[in-house]
């Protein structure tokens, strides 16, 4: 019940300031018309046009469900459907305009439809923003309950616990076998509540607002039908998890075949026309990047230059797509013998896998450490995306001793560009372990589109701001 108390109060506000976004800028576009046009029939036109566009226009966010419980928070999900209903009201209307040869809709499409747009994507980021916040106070979550084998249990809540945009607030497990020992994930301590098959009464006397299934029971296939028939005419959600999600969770779908549920996993794909569009991106960004990058380079150059001896920037051998060594450029930020000083600091090696990293390198000069905390020595960068090296979001570009280690899974990363950001910059940087790194990196490879790289870049912003995890 708490859960759908504050996701009807949340979704009452969206919807609000959508209405007050929509209607906005279709009467002022209107109110534009109608100073441009003073005739009274053409004044009354305009606004009737405002009218009709804004109706249409609520109408298609709210069919398309972009206010949907699902999406609430969710980032990419919830700005891609308020994109598409926009795009879906514009083209009904122009088909529709086109078709009965009236007039009065050109300003609404020039100005109503970007304006009206950014307005919306702007307020449910700030909206997000809230719930967040709420979420860290501990408002606007669900209590649940996990079920399944120890391990699925473990594994979730410390997925649940590593992401803080969550709604869930673990309670309770309940396990598949005998032992009623506490679940410790990060210092903190998870009761057994009882065995899986009471799962659906410790709920209730708990007053859970959510059941997530890790696992299922051996021999017990019928579990989770029954366990949902248990959960007829509570407040309480059922929510399945699979690992099959942790990287092919966008490919997924469900596909109902007389009454057999299959589920569909898409195979990735590494060539066709996404990936030329990803790439006019990339040469389209990297071009406007370069403008401001070039006119703050001598003054880069300068600090670097009185700081320490050497050159100004470090070209670094690094492994691109299918295996091809480039040189990557950089900003230096070490002294000029760094390289013939890494053996000597082995032993002192602080990173995880193959990946050689210090906290306080004393190879680092003064101003090589401002540069790293801001990552503005990865500007130059920009180059190696222009003559395609490098794409601007992607794996993180790896060494070639590293990749020497690579096992089957990790050489994965090397189907796509690296890129100057991506999912691992925004989770962390250094701070990732190995495997969270290589995580991170094929869930990204296999999985990624043009709205999640803009997202990896706002995210960029945001973590270049805070310098957490650069050293």
């Amino acid at each position: 019940m708490r859960r759908h108390l504050w996701e009807r109060r949340y979704r009452r506000r969206l919807a609000l300031t959508d209405t007050v976004c929509v209607v906005g800028v279709s009467l002022a576009t209107g109110a534009l018309e109608v100073t441009v046009w003073s005739t009274s029939a053409l004044v009354s036109s305009g606004m009737r046009v405002a009218v009709l566009v804004a109706s249409t226009w609520l109408a298609l966010l709210w069919l398309r469900r972009t206010r949907d419980p699902a999406v609430l928070g969710s980032g990419a999900t919830e700005y891609a459907r308020i994109a598409h209903a926009t795009g879906l009201a514009f083209g009904i209307l122009s088909m529709l305009f086109l078709v009965l040869q009236l007039p009065g809709l050109r300003l609404q499409l020039v100005i109503a439809l970007p304006a009206g747009l950014l307005a919306l994507l702007i307020s449910r980021w700030l909206w997000r923003k809230a719930l967040i916040r709420d979420r860290r106070q501990g408002d606007c979550v669900s209590r649940a309950l996990v079920a399944g084998t120890r391990d699925d249990v473990e594994y979730v809540i410390s997925n649940l616990v590593r992401d803080p945009h969550h709604c869930y607030v673990v309670i309770g497990v309940t396990t598949t076998d005998a032992d009623i020992e506490p679940i410790e994930v990060d210092g903190r301590s998870y009761p057994v509540v009882g065995p899986i098959q009471s799962i659906a009464a410790r709920a209730r006397q708990a007053g859970a607002d959510a059941i997530i299934v890790a696992s299922l029971p051996t021999n017990d296939r019928d579990f989770v039908r029954r366990l949902s028939w248990q959960l007829e005419g509570t407040a309480a959600e059922l929510v399945l998890c699979s690992r099959l999600a942790e990287v092919a969770g966008p490919r997924i779908s469900l596909r109902p075949l007389d009454g057999l549920p299959l589920i569909r996993v898409k195979i990735p794909e590494f060539e066709g026309g996404v990936h030329v569009l990803k790439r006019a991106f990339d040469i389209g960004f990297a071009t406007l990047a370069l403008i401001p990058i070039l006119l703050i380079t001598p003054l880069i150059a300068l600090v670097i230059k009185l700081d320490s001896r050497g050159p100004v920037f470090f070209r670094q051998t690094r492994v691109g797509r299918d295996g091809r060594h480039f040189g990557m450029l950089k900003f230096r930020t070490m002294t000029a013998d760094a390289e013939a000083r890494l053996e000597s600091l082995r032993g002192q090696n602080e990173g995880s896998g193959p990946l050689f990293k210090l906290r306080h390198d004393p190879r680092i000069t003064r101003v090589g450490a401002v540069l790293r905390k801001f990552s503005l020595d990865e500007l130059p960068q920009f180059f190696n995306v222009l003559v395609g090296d490098m794409s601007v979001v992607g794996p993180r570009p790896p060494l070639p001793g590293e990749v020497t280690e690579y096992d089957g899974t990790v050489s994965r990363r090397l189907y796509i560009k690296p890129g100057i950001t991506g999912l691992w910059q925004v989770s962390g940087r250094s701070d990732l372990s190995w495997e969270e790194s290589v995580r991170l990196d094929l869930r990204y490879v296999e999985n990624w589109s043009l709205t999640s790289d803009l997202m990896i870049m706002w995210r960029t912003a945001k973590v270049m701001v805070a310098s957490k995890g650069a050293y």
